[in-house]
């Protein structure tokens, strides 16, 4: 068991994890076995919502196909353009698909009536280096290719993400501002998995115990993405702790537990954002363990968490319709 002092996790949270299988490290048998286990089908998860449903194939550079879902209000006019989120999965980057943790992102379609598409980017160790990350952006790409069709304002689009998907979701708006395009209005990072240098406090004080992500899992899930690439190898848009330059992004929102590995990477990527000039706002939930409230989303913690969350997500999408939030870190422009 570890002996360097940390936070406590929450007592609501821990009593719920008390029912939990949790795992203290990460190998390919153990991600076999929970790889095999079935997702819970999409109409499982859709039912009950009034939500109309469209599939998308998008050609990749290689040759593989990148598939979306877009998932509509019933009511929504595509003559009447609406903001949209682009939704980015968790699972390390090894697990998953793009039905995963899709509650929170329907909260905020029945909210503030936002089109949810959500991407399927392929996964280590199947694809390692920057694979995952040029599928989400040419799922981005097609959605601004295709806005007025989906009913989609593109000075609206939101990117976000939870664990590895926040940190594709970085990376995401880093490629977006080097190539020029598409435009980002916001980025929204849950948890985000930025740092494969896993050297931070944080990461040290989760480590050696069951958990619902420990540093030794954290390891284990770089490792196989990057594919046995050396630390001055890895490109900042698949970790974006090491990028140089974070100048001109969108406005972020960063959430985090004071219970988990990525705290600090979390705080430290929301630092450099302020540093370079931007925009962002940063919440760390005290005794929240990774991604407590998408696992628990009814409990106090992470009630509060998700209200914060989309009480900010509705104000920069006020902002961005009235023409004053800047997209990809560039002014918002005004006549008259």
């Amino acid at each position: 068991m570890s002996l360097i002092p940390r936070p406590s996790v929450d007592p609501e949270l821990r009593a719920l994890l008390a029912g939990m299988p949790l795992v203290e490290r990460l190998d390919e048998e153990i991600l076999a076995q929970l790889r095999a286990l079935p997702s819970p089908p999409p109409d499982s998860l859709l039912a009950g919502r009034r939500v109309v449903r469209r599939e998308a194939e998008v050609p990749a550079e290689d040759g593989a196909v990148v598939r979306l879902s877009v998932l509509s209000p019933a009511d929504h006019d595509p003559a009447v353009p609406a903001p949209c989120v682009y939704w980015i999965h968790g699972g390390g980057m090894v697990m998953g698909d793009r039905f995963g943790q899709i509650d929170i992102p329907l909260e905020w379609l029945e909210r503030f009536g936002v089109v949810v598409v959500t991407v399927e980017y392929r996964l280590a160790p199947e694809a390692t280096g920057t694979t995952a990350v040029e599928d989400c952006h040419r799922g981005l790409v097609w959605v601004a290719a295709h806005a007025e069709e989906l009913g989609v304002d593109p000075g609206r689009v939101v990117v976000s993400g939870i664990s590895a998907g926040g940190g594709l979701a970085a990376g995401l708006c880093l490629l977006a501002r080097d190539r020029g395009t598409p435009a980002v209005a916001a980025q929204l990072l849950i948890c985000p998995m930025l740092d494969h240098r896993n050297v931070t406090a944080s990461s040290r004080q989760y480590s050696e115990e069951p958990g619902v992500w420990t540093r030794e899992t954290n390891e284990f899930a770089w490792r196989t993405l990057l594919g046995g690439r050396a630390d001055g190898e890895v490109p900042p848009y698949v970790s974006p702790a090491r990028a140089a330059d974070l100048s001109g992004l969108p406005t972020a929102y960063v959430d985090t537990g004071s219970a988990e590995v990525f705290r600090d990477e979390d705080v430290a990527y929301a630092s450099a954002l302020w540093a370079a000039g931007g925009q962002a706002e940063l919440h760390v939930w005290a005794g929240g363990h990774h991604g407590f409230d998408a696992q628990f989303p009814r409990a106090e913690l992470s009630v509060t968490a998700r209200r914060t969350r989309s009480e900010w997500l509705g104000r920069v999408l006020r902002q961005a319709a009235a023409g004053g939030a800047p997209a990809n870190g560039r002014p918002a422009t005004f006549s008259g």
